[in-house]
């Protein structure tokens, strides 16, 4: 051997022995099965044994190993997530109350954010969620694309999709987006406005237009008059931008608003502008964002449910992974006005 072979010999570093339940086990004082139930979470094992053993594991280092796990139990308890963002806030709250919903049920999530979605990306998230080895999956695409007919899921995955058209071909999940609306509209008119503008979400989304066409039924189905369509892209700066807009509009006495960042940046226009809220303009969002109540003024807005939708899309997962029957068409989960101090009688002269 030459000296340079003898040196890297010597500086070669030992192959670390992975610690087993064994080695657990031994240090624990307890059988190996009983290691085995702790790890899996499972009742029946009496908590000092519980603790004794969780200390072991820590004084060790030991870490399960997954892929075995999932061998012998058939189940990674991982969940995966496909999103089109982690900006948006309903993206954001929808995403936490799954991991809160998942973790009570004893799994763990995986995220795949998929910038501007397309066919052939969203079945490279489906085949790199494989990789990483997850039970299933909840796709969270904003844009309409899974109501497309030539896009497919992989065939025998369990999906649930949540607000997005996606029609019988999957599970879906979805906030009542209609009725939140007419809820909005319908306050509005009741309070005497002649009729309610709108400033929409982008031209793609899914929940945009499902808002937008619930806005215009339900000035229709009043008779009044359906203004023009603001847009924005759901952010403060672009509900200011349409602000300063309305403001310009003598006639404009109320709006709708499609979230409630929006309408943060509506209510700064229009304050800046001189019109009052709500003496002069009414505003009305839709999320109810847990700030909505420290606006100025208090915003009244439509309040979704995040953690039900969170919850009903990790049950429906969760009743594909037991063969048990899950519901056709989409569950719809129940929206509500939350009325503050944004909203009032139109003036007078109007």
């Amino acid at each position: 051997m030459t000296v340079p072979e003898q040196a890297q010999q010597r500086t070669r570093p030992e192959r670390v022995r992975r610690v087993s339940m064994a080695d657990v086990a031994k240090l624990a004082g307890v059988s190996s099965q009983t290691v085995s139930r702790v790890s899996n979470g499972h009742a029946g094992v009496v908590e000092s044994t519980r603790q004794q053993v969780l200390a072991a594991m820590s004084e060790l280092g030991y870490r399960p190993n997954g892929a075995a796990r999932a061998l012998k139990w058939g189940s990674f308890r991982t969940i995966g997530v496909i999103l089109s963002n982690l900006v948006t806030t309903g993206n954001v709250r929808t995403v936490d109350a799954i991991a809160h919903s998942a973790a009570e049920a004893g799994y763990a999530i995986t995220l795949l954010p998929v910038t501007a979605p397309t066919q052939e990306r969203v079945r490279g998230a489906f085949t790199r969620l494989g990789e990483l080895a997850v039970d299933a999956v909840v796709v969270i695409i904003e844009n309409h694309l899974l109501d497309a007919a030539t896009v497919t899921l992989p065939p025998g995955a369990k999906v649930v999709v949540v607000d997005s058209d996606a029609g019988e071909h999957y599970t879906v999940v979805d906030t009542d987006q209609a009725d939140g609306t007419r809820q909005a509209v319908e306050h509005l008119l009741d309070l005497g406005h002649r009729t309610v503008w709108h400033v929409a979400g982008p031209e793609g989304s899914y929940a945009s237009g499902r808002r937008t066409d619930a806005w215009r039924e339900a000035l229709r189905r009043r008779r009044k008059r359906v203004p023009r369509v603001l847009r924005g892209d759901w952010t403060a700066e672009s509900g200011y931008a349409a602000g300063l807009e309305l403001a310009r509009e003598p006639s404009c006495t109320a709006v709708f608003v499609a979230n409630d960042q929006m309408a943060l940046g509506v209510l700064r226009a229009l304050h800046e502008a001189g019109r009052h809220v709500p003496e002069d303009v009414s505003v009305v969002g839709f999320d109810d964002v847990p700030d909505a109540a420290g606006y100025f003024p208090p915003l009244t807005t439509v309040h979704q449910d995040f953690t039900e939708v969170g919850r009903l899309c990790v049950e429906r997962v969760l009743q594909q992974l037991h063969d048990e029957d899950v519901p056709s068409g989409a569950t719809l989960v129940a929206t509500r006005l939350v009325v503050r101090s944004s909203t009032a009688p139109p003036p007078a002269t109007t």
